[in-house]
């Protein structure tokens, strides 16, 4: 089985360090998806069996560059999967899309959201752009993969245990999140039973920023502190609103596929997170 990763950003390099480790082939391609015809030979060439796309736009720092660059998120965010998702159905290839659960607001009285519920957060153009994207691409036999604010043991600007540590105050909402060796574990199930659909695919339940950072206190480092501030106050100096949402997991376990508990899979990555912290200390 041979894969190939369109996008060279954090979570390319997750799925490719994790199906390296295990032997399989599996590259990054160097072709930007921009011409279907470039697109079309680089598979020609390659013949992958697998095609996952990795690349989008999130925005750096955050979200808020979307604002400010809505073409080049448009082309990233909608136009580029389109154009892999044409070649991959022409030369009937099976495609993996990293989607985003960011499109909903609220956890709909409790139960989360389905895969079957329409959007309900618009407060941002990078949710829009998610939402139109996987909206069209349900129209084929695609696999998209749901993912919400990946958390990592491994420190890194992308990995959200590293970016909400950085903030002097932050916002404590109930969400879904995403366990960057989780997501990988549960996207590589779907991708050997060739599932195609939208799969929301988080840690079952959800977590709280504060609940997050008083882990990160507890076993990181005891003298960290932060402030925590309302939804309102955020709003202030945001240029976009912030997508805060729970996300149902039914689906992804009548497929077989348990994630750990939200909470149990955070107090393991911290953990880990701080072993990977002391052995880069100690390197140096």
């Amino acid at each position: 089985m041979s894969i190939l990763i369109f996008g060279k950003g954090y979570i390319a390099g997750k799925f490719l360090d994790h199906f390296k480790k295990e032997g399989a082939e599996i590259s990054i391609s160097d072709v930007r998806i921009e011409d279907y015809s470039v697109v079309k030979a680089e598979l020609e060439l390659k013949k992958p069996d697998i095609v996952l796309n990795c690349a989008g736009k999130t925005g750096k720092p955050n979200v808020d560059w979307c604002e400010d660059n809505k073409m080049e998120t448009l082309y990233s965010n909608v136009i580029a999967p389109l154009i892999l998702a044409r070649a991959c159905n022409g030369l009937g290839i099976y495609m993996a899309h990293i989607g985003s659960g960011c499109v909903y607001t609220g956890d709909k009285d409790g139960g989360g959201y389905t895969e079957c519920d329409e959007p309900t957060f618009d407060g941002s153009f990078y949710s829009r752009t998610k939402a139109w994207s996987e909206a069209m691409l349900k129209e084929f036999p695609i696999l998209q993969l749901r993912l919400r604010m990946p958390l990592d043991s491994v420190p890194g600007e992308r990995n959200f245990i590293t970016k909400i540590t950085a903030y002097k105050k932050v916002i404590s909402v109930p969400n879904s999140i995403s366990v960057i060796s989780d997501f990988i574990l549960a996207s590589k199930s779907l991708i050997a039973k060739r599932a195609t659909g939208v799969y929301n695919v988080t840690n079952p339940g959800t977590i709280t920023h504060k609940e997050i950072l008083d882990m990160y206190k507890e076993i990181v480092d005891p003298n960290f502190n932060y402030e925590l501030f309302s939804l309102d106050e955020l709003s202030k100096i945001t240029k976009s609103g912030r997508s805060n949402c729970a996300l149902c997991t039914n689906k992804l376990e009548k497929e077989g596929i348990h994630l750990r508990p939200v909470h149990e899979a955070v107090r393991a990555t911290l953990i880990e997170y701080r072993e990977n912290l002391e052995k880069a200390k100690s390197a140096l």
